[in-house]
């Protein structure tokens, strides 16, 4: 243990962001325990190491008792002992004294090494912790480093980095399960790809990083940093439903009533949404202004199908549509992803019927009425009521 030590420890406090102090007290702990354990049990035992250059003191505490030497304890000093130190000690009083073995540097040396690269790992967790907590639900841009096997598709290892404080470089890995996968895309090693931080939590001490291609949360953070307007607050995202890899239908409203909140998400000749589509690898993406008026938000949210009519039910939160009869296979979608969609962004359960449908089943129940009306009789009506 030296001035090269020290300066190892410098090194790393500036290259990995770990205190230098953190280090050293660390490795003074574990030389208590490497002192009792090599020269003797001792209770009161304080390991120094110099902060300049290195050097390497310990410590023992006693206390002064009224006992002759043959009769102390460990821990204990005769109160002739202690005078000898100094005078002014009294019965009761710590005496402090260095006892700093000759050969204890190779175990200090040893120890040393063993306590800094155990810190060394875990203050760099913690780092990767704190750090990358900061960045959860943010898009990061990444390189796929591994393919692990799945149950179905292959779990996918993608090394995340960022600037830290004092501007270090951090990395770490991430893992993207399949079940966040886009199903239309193929991911191979050294791909460069972009995903949505869903989660960071620690395990056996140990950060893990959830990622994402297919949460909805991509999608929004992608207008985010393509569309100003959105990052300054002046148009908002109220709702995002996605299908990942085939359709997205997003709901903007502006503050302004001088801003085309869609016009702003499109952008100049298409080029922001396109932006975005082409990072997603040709995801549509339909995007309608928000109301608060449910009928006017459900109309908008089955886009791009046309609607004639919408009843709803407030409390049971049901929308009945109506569309025309040329619309209703746009309307409601293939495999029904319109609806569905629709249905998703608004919260609403959506009842679509085309017009024709809609009058059969109005003349139906029209009809119904009649033959229950011709049943009920004015006899039978009283009948009904003495009943």
């Amino acid at each position: 243990m030296n001035a090269d030590f020290i300066t190892a420890l410098n090194q790393i406090e500036a290259e990995k962001g770990i205190s230098k102090d953190v280090i050293i007290e660390a490795v003074e702990n574990a030389l208590v325990n490497a002192y009792k354990k090599n020269f003797g049990a001792t209770n009161n035992v304080r390991v120094v190491i110099d902060r300049e250059n290195g050097d390497i003191k310990v410590y023992t505490s006693k206390t002064v008792v009224n006992k002759r030497e043959i009769d102390l304890l460990d821990g204990e000093i005769s109160l002739e002992g202690a005078q000898e130190v100094n005078m002014t000690y009294e019965i009761g009083d710590i005496v402090e004294e260095e006892e700093t073995p000759r050969n204890f540097g190779r175990v200090a040396a040893q120890t040393a090494r063993q306590m800094v690269v155990q810190k060394i790992k875990e203050a760099s967790r913690d780092i990767v912790f704190d750090e990358f907590s900061l960045k959860e639900t943010e898009i990061m841009t990444g390189e796929i480093v591994r393919k692990v096997n799945g149950p179905q598709r292959a779990n996918v290892l993608v090394n995340l980095s960022i600037r830290g404080k004092n501007d270090l470089l951090i990395a770490t890995e991430a893992m993207l399960p399949s079940q966040e996968q886009m199903p239309t895309e193929e991911y191979e090693v050294n791909d460069r790809i972009t995903v949505y931080l869903m989660e960071i939590k620690k395990q056996n001490g140990v950060p893990q990083l959830q990622v994402s291609r297919s949460n909805p949360g991509l999608v929004k953070r992608l207008f985010e940093r393509e569309v100003p307007e959105i990052s300054e607050g002046i148009v908002q995202i109220k709702s995002i439903s996605r299908e990942a890899g085939s359709r997205t239908k997003m709901a903007v409203w502006s503050s302004d009533p001088g801003i085309d909140p869609i016009g702003a998400c499109v952008g100049s000749k298409g080029q922001r949404v396109e932006n975005i589509v082409d990072e997603l690898r040709g995801e549509k993406i339909d995007i309608i202004v928000y109301s608060d008026d449910p009928i006017d938000y459900i109309s908008s949210a089955l886009s791009p199908a046309k609607v004639v009519s919408v009843e709803i039910g407030l409390e049971e939160k049901t929308a009945r549509v109506v569309v025309p009869d040329y619309q209703l296979s746009l309307a409601i979608g293939k495999e029904g992803q319109n609806a569905r969609l629709a249905a998703k962004l608004t919260g609403w359960k959506i009842d679509i019927k085309s017009e024709s449908q809609s009058l059969i089943a109005e003349e139906m129940a029209e009809e119904l009425a009649e033959e229950i009306s011709e049943e009920i009789t004015p006899e039978t009506s009283d009948e009904l009521i003495t009943e």
